[in-house]
């Protein structure tokens, strides 16, 4: 049986590169040069604790949380950024629900958008994205 997490963030990552227009993700783990004056974002799969809030062994909850780390070259302005923003919170609605691999992700909240700063001649703004996922084993 597949670990469950690799589905999950299957499922995730696979819904993120669906967005329109396109940009570069850096998935966890992965290097990358950013390239001048070109957008890209950074996506991480942060595992919480387990719900294990019935008892035996049939069933049990993964959850946490994904985030994307939106990254716009300095100069761009943040319009852009924000845009993006609003379409991975569009995308990733509370009630959206995303599947890899027999699991269902189901988003349960509205994603939070972080206030934004000045990283590294880059405008950086992080996308939250609270899911669970029901697992029977």
């Amino acid at each position: 049986m597949t670990d469950p997490i690799i589905n999950i963030r299957d499922a995730l990552e696979e819904a993120l590169a669906s967005v329109d227009p396109a940009i570069d993700i850096v998935h966890q783990g992965e290097g990358y040069e950013p390239l001048p004056d070109r957008p890209y974002c950074e996506a991480y799969l942060l595992p919480g604790q387990p719900n294990n809030a019935t008892v035996g062994a049939g069933f049990y909850q993964e959850q946490g949380i994904f985030q994307v780390t939106l990254k716009y070259p300095d100069g761009i302005g943040t319009l852009e950024c924000a845009t993006r923003a609003g379409l991975l919170r569009a995308l990733f609605k509370r009630g959206a629900t995303f599947s890899s691999g027999g699991v269902d992700v189901q988003i349960d909240r509205t994603p939070e958008l972080s206030a934004g700063s000045s990283e590294d001649g880059h405008w950086r703004q992080d996308v939250r994205i609270r899911w669970h996922a029901d697992i029977f084993t």
